[in-house]
């Protein structure tokens, strides 16, 4: 299939079945790119699953979901450092699941299918690489668990890589020891190695010859002029670093940006007058010299930092090389939002604010594989300012959505459950600063608005990134990354974490991988950093607040008969829209009858689960009603109102021991008087006003009455019209606001 892509592999396990395409340009794009242009994508395809979803009037899929971002994105990362970062020819690979048995998760799949086709394609790419998920089932660690494993599964290590090298990690655990995360990245090792093999296998068999550099439009074509003043610069860059890179270590990023730039001055300046000549003026030569600056400064300087700490431990802001930034921490900043965090380390600064809602203001999730609710979300925002920039706003990428997710996943197994605590949570990150790693402070930042805000979370949860200097040969593990460090031979390894234990770990790198013992020196050496923070956050907030903010809506509790919810939602959930709509509150019932009512107004509130327990009100003989108002007159009798859906039948000789000739003479519409329920059969209530009164000395009973046929007895909207849509709740209940 395919045939036309530049290779497309078909990979099927179990009887999921998906088809990667990898295809490159013939031509390079437009324009002075400085990036290597790659797109990966996951297609999500309904038939797959056999479903037909969406909206009634658009059953084509639309924009990818969350899960399918975030799918293609694990498999860019892994892919990414593997090409050559200098080619600027575009390629494309696409992931298309064509068949899901429920079992096996297609991403894995995916992953496997996108690693052979580059790999056996014309494509210059540092293969063979795989991928292959780790799970934990019953202590036991297993490769590519099944569907159902899963979802009891303590750990989800997903990784890419070729059995001796690992290229990129996504993982999320619960609180698992630092000892058998470095386990399960050893059991994942071994298991890639074969598949690896298995990929080289295939492309000996079928694969084409990749493209040669000669053939293809590469970053680096100088002239050999260019490449002659690119050696002359080096060299006169070399003596000026300390002074104007290693000689201020705490200035702002921003202030090592003017100064760098003030070394391009220099250096331009130095070396104009002697590359001026009669066909290039000292304008001319000034502007030659500043378009070879810009082709490889940043990246010669980012090496001259990564020699000068393999060489001499030295960082450019004098911290050692497992000392973390400066830390601060907040709560409470913002006056009327239900929670809020600030969190700092370094320049990298974080605003979380946590907004508590009704369960039914939980997100909806559909997607190819599965529909569900979800009741806690983060979301990411990262604004230009942040790092100083004027872009335009174009609404979150895939790189927000990735640093959400990853936050998110990190506090998910410290939420308390939702008997304890059934409202939903939203947290918002803003990014007020970045310079290395916004997403671990979103995590931090996260932690402390959620204790702020009152919500119940078993333990505090801190996130550090950890980076790498590497020249092929030697190799240092930095902690708490920044900016210039993050360049070619580094890598972005982010850990979250309790004091008890691994939450997510996220690892991307700009090497060809990392060997095993770098792997276990980042984790080892981030679990100092994370006391640290950890020590830190509590100082902040010890403990979640005992209560929520006075500004956050309350939830009260109720359960009621299931046979009743019909009669709580009303004829096509009339009865419950006028609740909602009169008191201002929402209500959510499910099907094993129990009821949520949220509201900021605890009064209004507890009108409505007063006006609930009405409705669902099971009348017993002896019960006491102040004031049942009269809402219609017989000839003998009168019907009373006792709650919201039930009326009570007052006989004309139950008004009084008096004989009373006209109801008329003793009732009126619309009065209140004090009955007491006599009889209840089949649905129709029987109440006395002389039972409550004093009895007559001598008073000898009349003998027993034959109960009036007709009339409306026992309540109103009975028979079949009452709730007759009260059952079109959805699905797992109604909610109305």
């Amino acid at each position: 299939m395919a045939s036309q892509a530049g290779a497309a592999v078909t990979v099927q396990y179990g009887e999921t079945v998906v088809l990667a395409a990898a295809t490159m340009s013939k031509f390079p794009r437009g324009g002075d790119m400085d990036f290597f242009p790659l797109m990966v994508d996951y297609e999500e395809r309904y038939f797959a699953a056999g479903r037909i979803k969406g909206p009634r009037f658009m059953k084509r899929e639309g924009r990818p979901s969350a899960e399918a971002i975030l799918t293609g994105r694990m498999i860019d990362r892994g892919l990414r450092p593997l090409f050559p970062q200098d080619l600027r020819n575009e390629v494309q690979v696409i992931c298309l699941p064509l068949c899901l048995d429920g079992e096996n998760r297609p991403d894995i799949v995916a992953m496997l299918a996108a690693c052979c086709a580059v790999h056996i394609s014309s494509i210059p790419f540092d293969g063979p690489v795989a991928g292959v998920r780790i799970g934990m089932v019953n202590g036991d660690l297993v490769v590519n668990p099944i569907v159902s494993e899963l979802e009891f599964s303590e750990l989800r290590l997903s990784v890419m890589g070729d059995g001796k090298r690992i290229c990129m990690v996504e993982c999320d655990a619960r609180e698992v020891p630092d000892e058998l995360a470095i386990k399960a990245f050893k059991v994942a090792l071994d298991a890639m190695g074969p598949i690896a093999k298995f990929f080289d296998h295939i492309r000996k068999e079928i694969g084409v010859p990749k493209a040669k550099k000669e053939d293809l439009c590469w970053r680096t074509g100088h002239t050999p002029e260019d490449l002659e003043v690119i050696e002359e610069m080096k060299k006169a860059v070399i003596p000026h670093l300390d002074k104007y890179l290693f000689n201020k270590p705490k200035g702002s990023k921003e202030e090592r940006k003017v100064t760098l730039h003030k070394l391009e001055e220099l250096i331009i300046k130095e070396l104009t007058p002697k590359h001026k000549s009669l066909e290039r003026d000292e304008e001319a030569t000034k502007a030659y010299l500043q378009k070879i600056l810009d082709k490889f400064f940043m990246d010669f300087i980012e090496h001259q930092v990564t020699l000068a700490i393999l060489d001499r431990d030295q960082r450019v802001d004098g911290r050692k090389l497992d000392q973390v930034r400066p830390l601060h921490a907040d709560v409470g900043i913002l006056p009327r939002t239900h929670g809020s965090g600030l969190f700092a380390r370094g320049e990298t600064q974080v605003l979380s604010v946590v907004t508590i809602g009704a369960p039914g203001d939980e997100q909806t999730i559909e997607t190819m594989e599965h529909d569900g609710t979800q009741r806690y979300f983060h979301h990411y925002n990262f604004l230009p300012f942040s790092v100083g920039e004027v872009k335009p706003l174009r609404g979150a990428g895939r790189r927000e959505i990735g640093h959400g997710a990853l936050a998110e996943k990190a506090l998910r197994p410290m939420l308390p459950k939702v008997e304890e605590f059934p409202y939903t949570v939203r947290v918002v990150s803003e990014v007020m600063g970045s310079n290395g790693s916004s997403s671990m402070a979103s995590t931090c930042a996260q932690t402390l608005a959620l204790m702020d805000a009152g919500v119940p979370i078993k333990k505090p949860v801190a996130g550090i990134a950890m980076g790498i200097a590497t020249d092929g040969d030697r190799w240092k593990v930095l902690t708490d990354l920044q900016d210039m460090e993050d360049g070619p031979g580094g890598m972005d390894f982010k850990v979250t974490s309790t004091r008890d234990g691994i939450t997510a770990i996220q690892m991307d790198t700009k090497t060809h991988g990392l060997t095993m013992p770098m792997v276990q020196t980042a984790i080892v050496q981030a679990r100092t950093a994370l006391e640290e923070i950890l020590g830190v956050i509590t100082k902040a907030i010890p403990v979640p607040r005992p209560d929520l903010s006075p500004h956050a809506p309350r939830i009260l509790s109720l359960k009621i008969d299931p046979e009743k919810i019909r009669d709580v939602i009303g004829p096509g959930g009339k009865m419950i829209r006028t609740i909602t709509g009169n008191l201002n509150v929402e209500i959510d019932v499910t099907d094993d009858g129990t009821v949520l009512i949220t509201s900021v107004d605890q009064a209004k509130a507890k009108e409505a689960e007063r006006l609930i327990k009405e409705i669902c009100y099971e009348p017993q003989v002896g019960d006491i009603f102040e004031e049942a108002e009269v809402v219609k007159l017989m000839g003998f009798g009168a019907f009373v109102k006792l709650t919201s859906s039930q009326d009570g039948f007052v006989h004309v000789s139950e008004i009084s021991y008096d004989h009373v000739d006209k109801v008329e003479d003793k009732l009126k519409l619309g009065d209140k008087v004090r009955v007491k329920v006599t009889r209840v059969e089949r649905g129709k209530i029987d109440v006395s006003m002389r039972a409550l009164l004093p009895r007559p000395e001598g008073f000898v009973e009349p003998p027993p009455r034959s109960r009036p046929m007709g009339g409306r007895r026992g309540g109103r909207e009975r028979g079949g019209d009452r709730g007759g849509g009260g059952r079109d709740r959805g699905r797992g209940g109604r909610r109305d606001r």
